[in-house]
């Protein structure tokens, strides 16, 4: 770390990749790269659009995305 706040940096994407373990690749135990691929384009699917997130009131990334999004 090079800078005052790099630190915090990667808190979110740290949080993810635990998310990913914890909840797909460990339970899963993928037996190849192609069938890890798969998976984890699945799991990234559910994870926007369907799993809710305490730190967005339970709602999914993709609910919170879109109501910022003016309508056309």
């Amino acid at each position: 770390m090079d800078g005052r706040g790099r630190a915090l940096d990667n808190v979110f994407v740290e949080r993810l990749w635990r998310t990913l373990k914890y909840e797909d690749i460990y339970l899963r135990a993928y037996d190849s790269p192609t069938a890890l691929e798969r998976g984890l384009g699945s799991y990234i699917d559910f994870y926007n659009t369907e799993r809710p997130h305490t730190a967005l009131d339970q709602k999914t990334p993709a609910e919170v995305h879109w109501a910022h999004m003016p309508e056309t």
